[in-house]
């Protein structure tokens, strides 16, 4: 084992049992993408998508009421001299 294994495997044995999981999330996350090639990136995509438009859908959520959300966090942040966009 490196000592940069080492080191990664000391930090994440101090941590809570539950931050040790959302390392483990993480360091799959980061696996995703190691050997994806565009087709498969815009494949993953595109599910995503469809899944949150379905959940969109079951909630009736409609695209006026992301708009007005996307609209409100806009002007919160320009209220609080953040980036406006």
């Amino acid at each position: 084992m490196t000592k940069l294994e080492q080191a990664i495997q000391r930090e994440v044995a101090a941590l809570p049992e539950a931050r040790r999981a959302n390392v483990l999330a993480y360091v799959r996350f980061l696996k995703l993408g190691l050997d994806a090639d565009d087709a498969e990136i815009e494949k993953r995509y595109d599910k995503a998508v469809k899944s949150i438009r379905a959940r969109a859908k079951k909630l009736n959520i409609t695209p006026e009421d992301i708009d007005a959300e996307i609209r409100a966090v806009r002007e919160e942040r320009c209220d609080n001299k953040e980036k406006c966009l």
